[in-house]
């Protein structure tokens, strides 16, 4: 057989991706995608059929193999770093279905088949949610146990945090329930006391030690298996589920390393959270699941629906917040989210939230993070600071985005990105050296949050509870009047001030680190402390001037007006909103949170405040501003186009370029195809009537003719380079004793999306964002002018904005 002239491309260096050299930046990373641990297998060895002809035809003719008849393995599938073709996707899933229910009417092993096809979605929902709920679970119990292991070790059993340990003295009393002689500080251990100017010394050092251990573990485990851990995932995720493919993202080892340091980089106290890494690890549970069942395995547009309700998941394990996980993956994060999908979502949480309540992670018997329970309800004119707040959320949201992505490029654009071990490094020492002095910014986030969180009631022995005492008239309730502010406010007034200032200023450098980080939790840190501050001020301003306008009528001396641990609520809510721009979701979120229901107006007005401020400060939430830096192909569902531009400005070629590459239906041969194929880089290829007429016939997929081609050498005899190769329905005759022919009308589109040259672009984008479409051809009079693909549609709205069209990295 002649296989001359086609050594440019084969199947195999296809699925492999690239050699060992070629490196792409990922989310500031520098990768290998030698490893595709997450690529549909398929239904045989491609290279094992060779042996296998396309057998003889009457006498001794070599049949002609049609695509239409026998599917060639790989044909239909992706490249890496490619986008699928929804269109394509949902057709060969409706044809799959079409083809189950048509024989299911044949035989009862038929209709079990069918039945088994229906029921499976379901059954991987329920998979998903069981297997991310458990890995939730474990990831909780592990970061608290390893936080509290910077300070201290319990004598009963090392793997004790301090609150089990404490649990379990008999010897512990309610005032000091942080305080019992099993839990044992560093320096009690090393030096035999917790008192003086030396324990205070060793303790500080042991924090800094545990810290820099976990977070150098941390990012070696991320830069030695598995550089797509780091991060925080969700631009990431938003990427694929607008149908871009990564190959490795969502694989194996992704899922392993991305949950062990999680952990780590948790636990090393470093302003960052786990909520966000959450819903990376789902949907890495979600694609590796979706390789037990067929429908899922062979089609990326149903996977996509599976990791819309993965991302639900994600939401619904971290915060205990199963609605609003559903709510967060329809309006942030998912790109194509029909209604079956949002049942499965719905399901997967449900299945996922109870998975994790009966672990029971936080020990308290209840899913939510931060239980409230306020005594008093909040008045109309409480909405004036419960704005100011959200006013607060959207400018602290634009600074963050806007120093956080500059941060980020000079990381990607100096010395600085090559560093990613010693910044980590760094970063955490400066973090451990601030923190431990203070106390707030020395105990966990999530604890910060909690405390902020809280009502102050008769029995509690915070330094943020600690008020002038005042007689208590109401003593059969745990509610307390409003009070004049101790010495030990004032002081956490302080240090909260400070806490504050250091969160804000650290969570910049921090995310987008070589670490999985997720901002959920550093965010609502930020308006928990400001909320608190704000709180405690409206408190005191009601104790001394009750009389003043504001407080008239509705605040008596000796009334429970103002409760601190509200703002708290409503301040986390806004600067949360304020940095991903999120609404709805983000309400739900919050009330199924906190258990408080009934101040769900309050976390409205400072949310839709927070995102209108933010808004008029800058356009992009956290996520979009993270995938424009990197240079995803993503198009914007939010972002309007309003310029006036038609298909003929943005189409290619351009005037200044060379003729459109296009393959005629029955005029080349395999080595002119084969040609054509090594000097462009194109993922595709118009099929017209004839070089002169240009009247289009279809479109042509590049991976789809490499393999067709190469399978058909290996398993058609007689076919060599000057085959001819034909996209017509009917062969015609042959001249005698030339090679067999090639027929591969079945691998092209026959109905590709085309536009007229004066169509307007904001139609055009509104046609790629609704259909999901890989590429569009344009038309004059039938005539084939040029093509217009998503990322030239990206370049186009870049320099729109006057911001660098080559920013636009992948094809």
């Amino acid at each position: 057989m002649d296989n001359t002239g086609y050594c440019s491309e084969s199947f195999n260096s296809l699925q492999s991706g690239t050699s060992d050299e070629d490196m792409v930046e990922i989310a500031g990373a520098t990768l290998d995608f030698f490893s595709t641990d997450d690529v549909p297998p398929l239904d045989q060895d491609y290279g094992s059929g060779g042996s296998c002809g396309a057998g003889d035809g009457p006498n001794g003719v070599p049949k002609l193999m049609d695509l239409l008849d026998e599917p060639v393995p790989g044909v239909g599938t992706y490249e890496d770093f490619n986008t699928i073709d929804w269109v394509r996707e949902k057709s060969k899933d409706r044809d799959r279905h079409r083809e189950i229910a048509t024989k299911s009417k044949e035989s009862v092993l038929a209709l079990m088949k069918s039945i088994s096809d229906a029921f499976s979605g379901w059954l991987l929902m329920l998979l998903v949610g069981l297997m991310s709920g458990a890995l939730a679970g474990g990831i909780d119990i592990s970061a608290h146990w390893m936080t509290d292991l910077k300070e201290g070790v319990c004598l009963n059993g090392f793997w004790f945090n301090h609150e089990h340990c404490c649990w379990n003295s008999n010897e512990t009393t309610f005032q000091e329930r942080d305080k019992c002689p099993n839990w044992k500080s560093w320096a009690e251990l090393i030096v035999g006391t917790n008192d003086g100017p030396f324990a205070y010394i060793m303790n500080y050092l042991m924090y800094v030690c545990w810290a820099l251990l976990f977070s150098f573990l941390a990012v070696s485990l991320v830069r030695a298996f598995a550089p797509y851990a780091c991060g925080s995932g969700i631009p990431e995720i938003k990427t694929i589920l607008s149908g871009f493919i990564i190959r490795g993202y969502l694989g194996k080892w992704t899922l392993v390393i991305k949950t062990i340091t999680l952990v780590l980089a948790v636990s090393s106290g470093l302003s960052l959270g786990k909520e966000g890494p959450l819903v990376h690890v789902a949907c890495c549970c979600a694609n590796i699941l979706c390789h037990l069942f067929t429908k899922y395995r062979r089609n990326e547009a149903k996977r996509r629906e599976v990791l819309s309700a993965a991302a639900a998941v994600g939401v619904s394990v971290a915060f205990g917040a199963p609605i609003g996980g559903v709510l967060f993956s329809l309006e942030e994060v998912s790109y194509y989210f029909p209604l079956k999908t949002l049942w499965r979502s719905f399901f997967a949480a449900l299945v996922a939230a109870f998975t994790l309540r009966s672990i029971n992670p936080f020990g308290n018997s209840r899913l939510v993070l931060f239980y409230v329970e306020f005594h008093s309800p909040w008045h109309l004119l409480e909405l004036i600071p419960f704005v100011l707040l959200g006013i607060f959320g959207g400018i602290w949201g634009a600074f963050f985005i806007r120093a956080n992505i500059a941060w980020c490029r000079r990381r990607k654009t100096t010395r600085l990105g090559h560093y990613p071990v010693l910044e980590v490094l760094v970063v955490t020492a400066v973090t451990a050296l601030l923190a431990f002095p203070n106390s707030y910014t020395r105990m966990s986030t999530s604890e910060l949050i909690s405390e902020l969180f809280n009502d102050c009631g008769l029995l509690d022995s915070s330094q943020l509870c600690n008020y002038a005492n005042v007689s208590v008239t109401k003593s059969s309730s745990n509610a307390l009047p409003d009070r004049p502010a101790g010495q030990d406010v004032y002081t956490a007034m302080w240090q909260l001030s400070l806490a504050l200032v250091f969160k804000m200023l650290i969570t910049v450098v921090t995310f987008g680190m070589k670490v999985p980080s997720g901002l959920f939790i550093p965010s609502m840190a930020v308006g928990a402390i400001a909320g608190r501050l704000l709180g405690v001020g409206m408190e005191q301003l009601a104790y001394y001037h009750h009389d003043w306008v504001i407080f008239r009528g509705w605040c008596s001396p000796g009334a429970d007006c103002i409760t601190p641990g509200l703002y708290a609520m409503v301040g986390a809510a806004a600067c949360l909103g304020g940095v991903t721009r999120m609404t709805v979701s983000l309400v739900v979120i919050m009330f199924e949170l906190t258990g408080g229901l009934e101040y769900i107006v309050p976390l409205m007005a400072a949310t839709m405040t927070s995102k209108w401020v933010a808004d008029a400060l800058g356009r992009e939430g956290i996520y979009e501003a993270h995938i424009r830096l990197n240079g995803y192909p993503f198009l914007e569902p939010k972002e309007e186009f309003s310029h006036k531009t038609l298909a003929m400005d943005v189409m290619r070629p351009r005037r200044s370029d060379p003729p459109l590459s296009v393959i005629t239906q029955d005029g080349m041969s395999v080595e002119d195809v084969e040609s054509l194929i090594a000097e462009t880089s194109y993922s595709g290829f118009p099929v017209v009537v004839s070089h002169e007429s240009q009247r289009l016939v279809g479109f042509v997929q590049r991976r789809d003719l490499v393999i067709s081609i190469e399978n058909a050498r290996q398993r058609q005899e007689g076919v060599v380079s000057a085959s001819r190769i034909f996209f017509t329905e009917y062969t015609p005759p042959q001249p005698p004793n030339s090679p067999p022919p090639l027929k591969l009308r079945g691998i092209m589109d026959l109905s590709p999306f085309t536009v007229t040259d004066h169509t307007a672009m904001d139609i055009v984008v509104d046609i790629f964002r609704k259909l999901g479409l890989r590429q569009c051809l344009v038309t004059h009079n039938g005539r084939l002018l040029g093509i217009i693909t998503k990322k030239d549609i990206l370049k186009h709205m870049a320099q729109m904005a006057n911001r660098d069209p080559d920013s636009i990295l992948f094809n």
